[in-house]
């Protein structure tokens, strides 16, 4: 089974922005010695805690840090954005480090009503239009446009993934044919039946001839379950207050420990826990292997938002490990 680290670059409380991003550098090295497949980041805007606001750039510097591990976006938010432009910005990526560039896009708004507007300069981009757009980010890849080429040419365009949570996303996943990424770690309920429909629906494109997925899951390893436990409660801690809209930043450990959560707040974060797995490796592994059968894919994104960036790294290894013996 493959592996692959999807970092949002979040900060812990008290950190600044370059301590994320430093941090999202070493795990992608720490990923690459480790074995997984890929390492992608994502891109979020107007938020204090997700600092990734530019993947072309941060891609570009992630590769450029590491030799083998494909690098690439989980995802770039198409619908806000010109598909010739992202198709430039690729072809570029894809020239400087040749065949370890992912273009994974996603369809989602980027936030507000405000800050969508900000990233479109004002224009009211309708989300109807990215079937549309995904089939223009296609052709400019592949150079099927006659008018108007993206260059610089290239040998190998990126694979284009389509980031979905529900059927919807599999379906224009699967009438493009383009590679698919469930987000379990988002919606763990509709896995299977978005999964099930990419694969049967599936159209050969010029850009992939047979479908391609992965799933993407909320995972806390550490040696035993009590200690992925303690670890687990600050990424609880911080899904609560992304849900709530309060705050994005991770609190720290001591902060997560005093907390006094209230019945309801017991309720959702045990509700959360449906998008994660968190235990020792052996249960992490077991786990994993539950849902390959389940959704009958063969690679996982991993991703890991705990306070400590040690506990962190630690993580990412004992599941390495764990599927290495």
């Amino acid at each position: 089974m493959k592996l692959s680290v999807l970092d949002q670059s979040v900060l812990t409380k008290g950190e600044r922005g370059g301590t994320a991003f430093h941090h999202t550098v070493q795990l992608a090295k720490h990923a690459e010695e480790l074995g997984y497949t890929r390492f992608w980041v994502a891109e979020h805007h107007n938020t204090n805690g997700l600092t990734g606001s530019a993947p072309q750039i941060l891609i570009s510097h992630l590769a450029s840090m590491t030799n083998r591990i494909r690098v690439g976006s989980g995802g770039v938010l198409l619908p806000q954005y010109s598909p010739y432009k992202v198709a430039e910005d690729f072809k570029v990526l894809e020239t400087l480090f040749p065949d370890r560039i992912d273009l994974g896009i996603g369809r989602s708004p980027g936030g507000s009503y405000e800050t969508r507007l900000a990233l479109t300069d004002g224009v009211n981009k309708s989300m109807n239009e990215f079937p549309r757009q995904v089939s223009s980010l296609q052709k400019y890849l592949h150079d099927k446009n006659e008018s108007v080429r993206a260059y610089p040419l290239v040998d190998t365009p990126p694979l284009i993934w389509i980031l979905g949570i529900t059927h919807r996303g599999a379906r224009v996943a699967a009438e493009k044919g383009t590679a698919f990424t469930y987000g379990h770690f988002i919606n763990p309920t509709n896995g299977k039946r978005a999964l099930d429909y990419y694969r049967s629906h599936f159209q050969p494109s010029f850009g992939s001839a047979k479908p391609t997925s992965n799933v993407c899951i909320f995972v806390v390893c550490a040696e035993t379950d009590e200690e992925a436990e303690e670890m687990a409660l600050t990424q609880d801690l911080w899904l609560l207050a992304v849900e709530k809209g309060v705050d994005t930043r991770i609190p720290s450990k001591e902060e997560a420990k005093r907390r006094v959560l209230t019945s309801r707040e017991k309720e959702k974060i045990k509700e959360n826990r449906k998008r994660t797995i968190v235990g020792s490796p052996q249960k992490v592994k077991d786990e994993l292997l539950l849902l390959r059968e389940i959704y009958e894919n063969e690679e996982f994104i991993l991703i890991t938002n705990i306070a400590n960036f040690a506990d962190k790294l630690r993580s990412y290894e004992l599941v390495a490990k764990a599927f290495q013996n």
